[in-house]
């Protein structure tokens, strides 16, 4: 496998630091508010590369952390005058309830940051020994940038063009360096806080993903996930806290995916164009019709959500449906095909294997599925065995589609039959009151020249 690695701005080939293992984290969300599409784009983009590296053997340890406390979720908790708690506790549900609907996989650990304040005491008195921190004159802790001389190396810092002033926080004249960062902030009145051998306080932002991936991968693992607005400063600070206490290597590679615009801008307050996946099933959208979108764009690339885009792809889904229950019910019965047919198949899998192995070529992987679709010269079986065998990858949930056509319970055949007879004496409004009890019994009818294929909703 090759993937991007953003420490070195080059594709890289992937070796696991233990043979057949992958250490793998990825930055979860801060739990003040609801997750949006953009954040979604990113899980999903995250949950294709852990089931891309389980595809190609590897048994995967996936952590995603909880931001449960920081400036955000306390401001939040405050003009809602509920506790940061309770806060947390009720926008972390809706993400789980978003993954779930985009059939994204659960990490295998969900590491929360006010269970890891331990942890993170412990980095900070290892940087404080070594002389990276220091205490400001309001009594917080922060990180000393000038003596960690690779500091910039992921964000190529010293080639780009950045103004200090947007680098500078408001505590500025309480560090030695504008540019230093917080590791723990002393107490302020009304606020959440822990005890410390540097006074009361809390975690800064970027000492909680530094602690909880450590204690659960090992101070060097394999993969750091995240989206691309994170890289500077999160993931350039997380790696010189990491490694100016450890004195060792954070993370071999670091990858990164790109925005979601909506209409050609970025997602902001005053457009109006930000959007939960709530406001999409409330279009009528399905929420896998979404991550069909996320998929037919390169994790790379910069991914332009439009309505339009998004009723193209729910038309897709609609194809792959129909097509699934076609293929499903000529293969019903069927085991071996013929020799030219398992070859071919195979052929057509080692060219999905490549395009995967290539940094997550899904784009060209979903173009190899509708080839499978319409290639003639597969047998029934094994082309739905291999539009299965892909769906690991993608996660659109066709194997339980390919499942639901076959168990259709008779009064649902029962209504299609009448349906047909209707159509056929152009009765079309009954014929359209009976599509409707089919739709509330589960099941779409889509007609098609050899009849009606009955599809059951995932």
């Amino acid at each position: 496998m090759v993937f991007y690695n953003f420490l070195t701005h080059r594709k890289e080939k992937f070796k696991p630091i233990k043979s057949g293992q992958v250490g793998f984290y990825t930055c979860g969300p801060t739990v003040y508010d609801y997750v949006h599409i953009g954040n979604l784009r990113t899980y999903i983009f995250e949950d294709v590369l852990r089931r891309s590296l389980e595809f190609a053997g590897y048994k995967v340890k996936h952590v995603t952390n909880i931001t449960d406390i920081d400036d955000k979720i306390i401001r939040r908790s405050e003009e809602l005058k509920m506790n940061f708690k309770e806060l947390g506790r009720k926008y972390a549900k809706l993400f789980f309830d978003d993954l779930k609907s985009l059939n994204i996989e659960r990490a295998g650990v969900y590491p929360r940051a006010t269970g890891y304040i331990k942890e993170m005491l412990i980095l900070i008195d290892r940087l404080d020994k070594k002389g990276y921190a220091y205490k400001g004159e309001d009594g917080s802790v922060y990180f000393r940038i000038s003596k960690f001389k690779k500091y910039g190396k992921l964000s190529e810092l010293k080639k780009r063009e950045i103004k200090t002033g947007a680098r500078v926080s408001a505590d500025e004249y309480n560090k030695e360096e504008a540019q230093d960062f917080v590791l723990w902030k002393a107490r302020k009145p009304e606020e959440p806080f822990w005890p410390s051998p540097y006074g009361e306080g809390r975690p800064g932002w970027h000492i909680e993903c530094s602690a909880m991936s450590m204690k659960n991968l090992g101070e060097h693992f394999d993969i750091h996930a995240g989206a691309v607005d994170l890289l500077f400063p999160h993931h350039e600070n997380e790696i010189a806290q990491s490694e100016a206490a450890t004195g060792k290597k954070f993370v071999n590679f670091f990858l990164e995916g790109e925005h979601l615009l909506v209409d050609g801008q970025k997602m902001s307050k005053s457009l109006k164009n930000i959007y939960r996946l709530a406001d999409l099933v409330e279009r009528g959208i399905d929420p896998l019709a979404f991550r069909y979108l996320v998929l037919s764009s390169h994790y790379r690339a910069q991914l332009n959500f439009t309505w339009e885009s998004l009723n193209a792809a729910s038309s897709a889904m609609r194809n792959l449906r129909v097509a699934l229950s076609k293929i499903s019910a000529q293969s019903a019965g069927r085991n071996a095909g013929t020799a030219p047919s398992r070859q071919l198949a195979g052929k057509y899998e080692k060219s999905f294997k490549e395009a995967i192995d290539d940094d997550l070529g899904v784009p060209a992987a979903l173009s190899l599925l509708w080839q499978v679709i319409g290639e003639e010269k597969l047998g029934s079986g094994d082309k739905l065995a291999l539009i299965l065998k892909f769906d690991k990858v993608f996660g659109l949930r066709l194997k339980e589609s390919a499942a639901a056509s076959r168990k259709i319970s008779q009064e649902v055949r029962k209504f299609v039959a009448e349906r047909e007879e209707l159509r056929a004496h152009k009765q079309f409004i009954q014929a359209d009151g009976l599509r409707k009890k089919i739709e509330q019994l589960g099941y779409t009818v889509e007609d098609s020249p050899s009849g009606p294929i009955i599809i059951k909703k995932i």
